[in-house]
């Protein structure tokens, strides 16, 4: 399973529009081939930073995401509204403590 996190900072009068366009789109995400969990955390000092937390089946089923549509529509919205450049990380789970 890999685990991948991805950290947004969006401009405040588009936090709104974000914000709609998630819960619009995230049952999709959810149900794509391959995700097996998707969350978005808020910032606790900082409510114009958001992180996706999502689960995928393997590195295939992440870039299979990456290639599709729904990914490629939806990028395409999110990014208008970013404040700066988006941080992605990659990792597997190594051992639950």
């Amino acid at each position: 399973m890999l685990i991948r996190i991805v950290r947004m900072t969006f401009k405040e009068e588009d936090v709104q529009d974000f914000l709609t366009m998630f819960n619009e789109t995230k049952s999709k995400i959810r149900n794509f081939k391959g995700c097996q969990h998707l969350t978005l955390l808020r910032d606790a000092k900082q409510p114009n930073i958001f992180m996706t937390y999502s689960i995928w089946k393997n590195e295939e089923a992440l870039e299979d995401y990456r290639n599709s549509e729904l990914f490629k529509t939806t990028w395409k919205r999110t990014k208008q509204w970013f404040a700066a450049k988006p941080v992605a990380y990659s990792a597997y789970e190594e051992m639950k403590v």
